[in-house]
C-alpha cells in the first residue's frame, strides 16, 4: 500500500521567483557632509512581511527607514512602494506610518484624541472616524483607557496607543523604529509577542529598526543585518543565526566560538581545517566552497558545544581540551569559559537541569569540549 505524500509547503514570497516585492529599494544611498550612512542598498520586502533592519549604532538603519517615510531624501537611488515610484513623494502623501521611539504623543490630548488626529486631518466622518478608532483601541487592548491622557498610562500602554495612532490611517506599510527601547525587559518580552500577534491579524508589511538582536529573532519573518551603510545579509532569524555569511554577522548575532585555521580537505560534503588556535582539527559537514590552502574561520555557537570531564568516543576531530576559567550562571543556563590548551577561550552553554550545587563540572577542572561535523560553518569573510 503506498505511503500518502505530505502536500508542498507553500513557497514563502522571498523564496519564490516569480512573487513582486511590496517594498523594493534600488541602489539607495544617503551622505551626509561627505560622510555615506547609507551606500547603495537594495532591498526587497513583501507584503505582510515584519521585516527587521538589525545592527549597531550608526550604522544607517533609522537613516534607511527615515527615507522610507520621506523625512529624508536620499543621495541616489530609488523607493517602490506597491509598485509605485516613492523616490520624491513627499511623507504626508506615502502610504506609510510611523511609530517612533518616543511615541511623540499629543500630551494634552487623550488616547481617542491622539489616535483619531490622522483621521481628522484627513477630514473624515465623525461616525466613521469613531467607529475606526474604537476598532483600533479594541485591537492593541486600550479602549478602557481611550479618556486617559499619555501622562496617565504607562510605557506599554503609551506604546500600544501610538501604535494605534499609526495602524488607524490603514497604511500600507508601517514602520517602527526602535519601538520598545523605553520598555523595562519584561514588558518588551510580552510586547514583541503582542505585536507579532496585531500584525498578524491587521496583515500590513512592518518594518522595523532595532538594535536589540533577540527583539528582531523573536519578531521576524526576515532580518537584515547592516554595518556601515550597507547590508551583510538578509535571511530569516534562524538562516542568519545558523549560517552565517561573515565573521561580523557570526558575532554580531548572538555568542559564537570563532577558531581560525587552514583548509586541508574540501570536497562537496564536508572539508578539514587545521586550527592552531582550537587545539584540534576541525571537520566540518556541509562546507562552504573554500579551497585548500585558504585561511578561514570555523564558527560554532555556544550551545552546540558540549562539555565534560570524560574524553568522547571521538577525539580525532572536533574535540578540544582545556580548563575552566569562569561559569556564568543565568538561571536557565549556565556558560562555560573554558581556557583551552591552545590559549583560545571557548564558550559552551549549558542547560541547567540539576541545582548548581550539584553540577558535575566546577571552576578549574579539566575538561573536554566537542561538537558535531554539521553544527559548524566555515566563514570565508
Amino acid at each position: 500500500m503506498a505511503t500518502p505524500s505530505r502536500p508542498a509547503r507553500p513557497l514563502e514570497p522571498w523564496q519564490d521567483p516569480h512573487a513582486q516585492p511590496y517594498v523594493l529599494i534600488e541602489e539607495l544611498s544617503k551622505v551626509f557632509d561627505g560622510g555615506v550612512a547609507v551606500n547603495s542598498v537594495t532591498l526587497s520586502i513583501y507584503k505582510g512581511e515584519l521585516f527587521s533592519l538589525l545592527g549597531g549604532s550608526g550604522c544607517g538603519k533609522t537613516t534607511l527607514l527615515r527615507m522610507l517615510a520621506g523625512f529624508e531624501k536620499p543621495t541616489a537611488g530609488k523607493i517602490y512602494i506597491d509598485g509605485v515610484d516613492m523616490s520624491n513623494t513627499p511623507p504626508y502623501e506615502r502610504p506609510v506610518s510611523m511609530v517612533f521611539q518616543s511615541y511623540a504623543l499629543f500630551p494634552h490630548m487623550t488616547v481617542e484624541q491622539n489616535v483619531a488626529f490622522g483621521l481628522k486631518q484627513e477630514k473624515l466622518p465623525r461616525a466613521e472616524m469613531r467607529e475606526r478608532v474604537e476598532a483600533i483601541l479594541d485591537l492593541v487592548q486600550m479602549l478602557p483607557y481611550m479618556q486617559r491622557r499619555p501622562h496617565q498610562l504607562s510605557g506599554g500602554q503609551r506604546q500600544r496607543a501610538a501604535l494605534a495612532r499609526s495602524l488607524v490611517k490603514r497604511p500600507k506599510v508601517l514602520l517602527l523604529d526602535e519601538p520598545l527601547s523605553a520598555l523595562d525587559k519584561k514588558l518588551r518580552e510580552q510586547t514583541q509577542l503582542e505585536l507579532v500577534n496585531i500584525q498578524e491579524k491587521v496583515g500590513i508589511t512592518f518594518v522595523m529598526v532595532s538594535h536589540d538582536q533577540e527583539e528582531a529573532m523573536t519578531m521576524s519573518s526576515r532580518v537584515g543585518v547592516m554595518r556601515e551603510g550597507r547590508i551583510l545579509q538578509v535571511g530569516t532569524p534562524v538562516e542568519v543565526y545558523e549560517y552565517p555569511n561573515s565573521r561580523f554577522v557570526a558575532d554580531f548575532i548572538g555568542t559564537v566560538n570563532l577558531f581560525e585555521g587552514i583548509v586541508t580537505e574540501e570536497s562537496k560534503t564536508h572539508a578539514c581545517v587545521d586550527s592552531l588556535s582550537a587545539g584540534c582539527s576541525l571537520y566540518v559537514s556541509n562546507s562552504s566552497s573554500a579551497p585548500v590552502g585558504a585561511q578561514v574561520h570555523v564558527a560554532i555557537r555556544p550551545e552546540k558545544v558540549m562539555i565534560t570531564k570524560e574524553a568522547p568516543k571521538e577525539t580525532r576531530h572536533n574535540c578540544t581540551k582545556g580548563t575552566v576559567r569562569d561559569i556564568a550562571y543565568l538561571g536557565d543556563v549556565s556558560i562555560y569559559y573554558v581556557d583551552l590548551f591552545s590559549g583560545q577561550v571557548a564558550l559552551s552553554t549549558v542547560p541547567n537541569l540539576v541545582r548548581a550545587a550539584e553540577r558535575p563540572i566546577q571552576w578549574d577542572d579539566e575538561v573536554y569540549l566537542y561538537w558535531r561535523p554539521e553544527n559548524s560553518v566555515i566563514l570565508t569573510s
